[in-house]
C-alpha cells in the first residue's frame, strides 16, 4: 500500500523520465554555453570586441544574438545553428521541387534518415563557405602576428565548421532525448543568456543620458504588451465542428451521432518562420560584411554598401524580412498540414463536416479556412518582428530587446511548457491503463 501523499508508480516512473529529459536539456544548454567561451585558435578576442563596439546596431549586432555571443568573442561556436538552419531550408525547398527528394521523402522512415544526411553534409559545405569567409576577414589586424598564414588558415577554419557540426549534432540531441525542439532551444538559450546585460546597457544608456527614462519605460511596457499578444494569439484557434454518423453496434444497439471540433491554430508554424526568415537575411549580409572588410577597393565598397543596404535598421531590411516571413508561414504550414489528407481521414472515421460533402469539398473548405488563418498568422508574426524594431534603432536600445528576441523566447517557453504537459499527460494515462489492466487486454 502506497505511503499517504506519495504518487503512484506509473507517474513515479513518468516524472523520472521526465527529469532525465530536463537534465539533459540543461546538461546540453550548459555545454553551449561553455563552448561561446572557447576562443578560435589565432584570432585576437580582444580586437574582434572593439569591432563588435565599434558596428553596434549593424547586422554583427544579430548574428551575434542568434549566436548567443559566440560570435563577438570569436568562439569555435561562432558560426553557431545557422549553418544547420540554411541547410534546412534548402533541403525543404528542393524536397517540394525536386521529384526524387519529394519520392525520397515519402519513403517513410528511411526516406527522412536519407534527407537528415543530405542536410547535415549540406550544413558542412555552408559551415565551410562561411568559416573560410570569416577567417579571411579576420586574417588581417584581428589575428595575431607572427603565424603562419597556411596554419592559421587551417586551424581557424577547422574549428570554425567543427564548432558549428558540433552544434547541429547538439540540437538534434535535444530533440531526441531532451524537451523541446532543439535549434529553438540553442537559440533560446543563447537569446536569455543575452538579456541581462541588454537590460544592464540600456539602464547605463539611460544614466548617461543616452536614452530617455520615459522612452525607457515604453520599451518596458511595449515588451509586456507584446509578450501578451502573442500569447493570445498563439492559443488562438479557429475550431471546426464536426460531426460523426450513428454508428450500428450489434443488433439492437446503436451508437448516437456525436459532435467535435478539429482546431485549427492561428499561427501553425510557430517561430521557425522568424528564425528561418533571418538565418536567410544573415547569411549574405554577414558574407558581404566580412568580405568587405577584407578585400579592398571598389569590390570592398560594393560588398560593404551591400551589407549596409540589407543590415538592421535599414528599410529594404525591413521589406524583406517583412516578406520572408510571410513566405515561410505560408510555406511551413503547407508542409506539415495537410487539408486533402485530414478530410480523408475523417472520411475514414466517419466524420464530416455539417452542410460539406466529404472528400475533396471538405479539403478545399479546411484550405480556404487554413489559407485565411494563416494570412492573419503571418502577418502577425511580421508585425511583432518589425514593429519594435522602428523604436529600437531609432532609440540606439540594444537589439536583444526587440520584437524578433521577444518572440522566439515567448513562443519557445509556450512550447516548452505544452511538450512537459504532454509528456505528464501521457504518463498519467500509462497508470491508468496500468490500473485497468488493459495493457494485455486483446493479447490472448
Amino acid at each position: 500500500m502506497a505511503a499517504p501523499g506519495s504518487l503512484p508508480l506509473g507517474n513515479q516512473k513518468g516524472l523520472g523520465e521526465l527529469w532525465s529529459r530536463l537534465k539533459f536539456l540543461l546538461l546540453a544548454i550548459l555545454i553551449y554555453r561553455v563552448g561561446t567561451y572557447i576562443p578560435v585558435p589565432g584570432i585576437n578576442p580582444d580586437r574582434v570586441a572593439d569591432l563588435f563596439n565599434k558596428n553596434e546596431g549593424t547586422i554583427l549586432g544579430m548574428v551575434n544574438m542568434f549566436s548567443g555571443g559566440a560570435f563577438e568573442r570569436m568562439s569555435i561556436l561562432s558560426l553557431g545553428i545557422m549553418p544547420y538552419i540554411s541547410a534546412s531550408i534548402i533541403m525543404q525547398m528542393m524536397s517540394a521541387v525536386s521529384p526524387t527528394l519529394e519520392a525520397i521523402k515519402k519513403e517513410g522512415e528511411a526516406g527522412r534518415r536519407k534527407i537528415s544526411q543530405y542536410t547535415r553534409w549540406l550544413t558542412v559545405g555552408l559551415a565551410l563557405v562561411q568559416g573560410v569567409v570569416t577567417v579571411v576577414g579576420m586574417s588581417g589586424e584581428y589575428a595575431y602576428q607572427g603565424l603562419h598564414p597556411l596554419s592559421f588558415y587551417v586551424i581557424a577554419v577547422t574549428s570554425l565548421v567543427t564548432g558549428a557540426v558540433f552544434m547541429m549534432w547538439l540540437g538534434e540531441q535535444i530533440t531526441e532525448r531532451g524537451v523541446g525542439n532543439g535549434i529553438s532551444m540553442l537559440i533560446f538559450a543563447g537569446i536569455v543568456a543575452g538579456l541581462p546585460g541588454a537590460i544592464a546597457q540600456a539602464f547605463e544608456s539611460t544614466r548617461q543620458g543616452n536614452l530617455h527614462p520615459l522612452l525607457l519605460m515604453a520599451i518596458g511596457f511595449a515588451a509586456l504588451a507584446i509578450v501578451w499578444f502573442v500569447v493570445r494569439m498563439e492559443r488562438g484557434q479557429r475550431r471546426i465542428t464536426i460531426q460523426y454518423a450513428r454508428k450500428q453496434m450489434g443488433r439492437q444497439g446503436h451508437v448516437a451521432q456525436s459532435t467535435s471540433h478539429l482546431p485549427l491554430k492561428i499561427n501553425m508554424a510557430g517561430v521557425i518562420p522568424v528564425i528561418f526568415a533571418s538565418s536567410i537575411l544573415l547569411f549574405p549580409a554577414s558574407i558581404a560584411q566580412w568580405s568587405s572588410s577584407a578585400s579592398g577597393g571598389t569590390a570592398g565598397k560594393i560588398l560593404q554598401e551591400m551589407a549596409l543596404l540589407i543590415g538592421p535598421g535599414q528599410p529594404l531590411n525591413y521589406v524583406l524580412f517583412a516578406v520572408l516571413i510571410i513566405a515561410f508561414c505560408f510555406v511551413y504550414t503547407a508542409m506539415i498540414y495537410n487539408p486533402k489528407e485530414v478530410a480523408d481521414n475523417l472520411k475514414k472515421g466517419g466524420a464530416y463536416i455539417p452542410g460539406i460533402r466529404p472528400g475533396e469539398q471538405s479539403a478545399r473548405y479546411i484550405d480556404n479556412i487554413l489559407t485565411r488563418l494563416t494570412v492573419v498568422g503571418s502577418v502577425y508574426i511580421a508585425a511583432v518582428a518589425l514593429l519594435p524594431q522602428f523604436l529600437i534603432y531609432s532609440a540606439g536600445v540594444p537589439v536583444l530587446l526587440g520584437g524578433t528576441s521577444l518572440l522566439i523566447v515567448v513562443v519557445v517557453v509556450m512550447d516548452f511548457m505544452a511538450q512537459i504537459q504532454s509528456h505528464l499527460m501521457s504518463h498519467q494515462y500509462d497508470s491508468v491503463m496500468k490500473k485497468a489492466n488493459l495493457q494485455n487486454y486483446g493479447r490472448r
